[in-house]
């Protein structure tokens, strides 16, 4: 019997059934056919690059992975994402960052994958396959992608390194992270927000005087359980105050955030930031009320993150508003009209969008402490623009 029919039969077995007898069938019949692995994988290659055609990129399969399988299912689709790479076209600077995220197998600090018996293999593989062949299909963000890669090179790899001003802002939310001191991390969020507005005028600037056609660019930034719907207000919060605009995808975990590269890149840093020092006021908050003989519940902190996330927003817009008061009148034209670019490119990807109601907020303590947290924050520091 050939490897290919065994295949083809381990498949109709178990890929388009549910149940657990049907999954077992098939695993049968791949582990009794050693001969079959190199032919399971290939299959396992062209489901990934199928899962590219209908809009998923490398970071959105492992995030989707890890939220319904497990850490074998991980191992085993990043092991197809790396495999088929080299046989896929380029497709610019952002796919490429998401492809050296995944790192190299058996790597410094890699962990050792436990072994496994051959039956056990075939039924995550086959689990696996179930899930990929399953996947919905997604906005296409790759011409997004391309419009955003004006100044990419080939391989579709950035020719500029990251600039200097991004090191500058990395560096700085990372001590506001890492800092005990909530004075210090007051001030080192405020300085990261001064320098992301700068330099998000700056890149505007770059583009006029090079004449760069560019478009905006899309991407997807996961918005993780527990308490995803404020994490997401939170996220379309930094996103309309970056010139950017967020749409969030509630049943599969993450926003797709719409903007100019720069813009993109100062959401995705600060709402990862801004979840760091949260967690870490929560934390605080929550220990802070248990000593006071209060006993902290899920309302509280879907409460504390539900203020943290309105008061963040509301201190952010205020900041926009005036964001563009020391800027030259010759600029304000370019940053309208980027912002109508922005507008439009939402609007071709997500032609019909719906809002929804915050649930779950009712605890008083919880919502003044998240307020509070937000507050010792103070995102809306900015110098003015020159």
């Amino acid at each position: 019997m050939s490897t290919s029919s065994t295949v083809d039969r381990a498949f109709r077995a178990a890929l388009y059934a549910t149940t657990d007898d049907a999954l077992d069938t098939g695993a049968s019949l791949l582990a009794g056919d050693p001969a079959a692995d190199a032919e399971l994988a290939r299959r396992g290659e062209e489901f990934v690059a199928n899962a590219w055609g209908r809009g998923w990129q490398p970071a959105d399969l492992v995030r989707i992975v890890r939220r319904e399988l497990d850490d074998a299912h991980l191992r085993i689709v990043t092991g197809l994402i790396r495999a088929q790479a080299p046989h896929d076209r380029p497709r610019g600077p952002r796919w490429a960052a998401q492809l050296d995220a995944l790192g190299t197998p058996g790597g410094p600090g890699a962990a050792p994958a436990p072994r496994t018996d051959r039956f056990s293999h075939a039924t995550a593989v086959l689990e696996l396959y179930r899930l990929l062949l399953r996947l919905p299909t997604l906005e296409s963000l790759d011409e997004a992608a391309a419009e955003a890669a004006g100044a990419t090179g080939p391989g579709g790899r950035d020719r500029r390194p990251e600039s200097r001003m991004l090191g500058r802002i990395r560096a700085l939310l990372a001590k506001a992270e890492a800092t005990g001191f909530p004075e210090e991390a007051e001030a080192l969020t405020a300085k990261a927000q001064e320098l992301m507005a700068r330099h998000s005028v700056d890149e505007a600037l770059l583009a006029v005087r090079a004449h760069t056609a560019a478009g905006p660019g899309a991407c997807r930034i996961g918005v993780e359980a527990p308490y995803e719907q404020t994490k997401a207000v939170l996220l379309d919060a930094i996103a309309d105050a970056n010139h950017c605009r967020a749409v969030w995808n509630e049943s599969l975990g993450f926003s797709t955030v719409v903007g100019f590269d720069a813009d993109l890149e100062a959401v995705e840093l600060l709402y990862t930031s801004l979840l760091v020092q949260a967690g870490t006021a929560m934390t605080k908050a929550e220990a802070a009320q248990k000593a006071g003989g209060r006993k902290r519940t899920k309302t509280f902190r879907q409460s504390f993150l539900a203020a943290y996330a309105h008061r963040v927003g509301a201190r952010l817009a205020a900041a926009a508003e005036g964001r563009t008061s020391g800027v030259s009148d010759d600029l304000l034209p370019v940053l309208a009209s980027r912002d109508v670019a922005v507008t439009e490119r939402l609007d071709h990807l997500f032609p019909e969008t719906t809002t929804t109601r915050l649930r779950g907020v009712s605890d008083a303590a919880g919502w003044e402490e998240g307020a509070r947290a937000a507050d010792s924050a103070q995102v809306e520091a900015r110098r003015r623009l020159g």
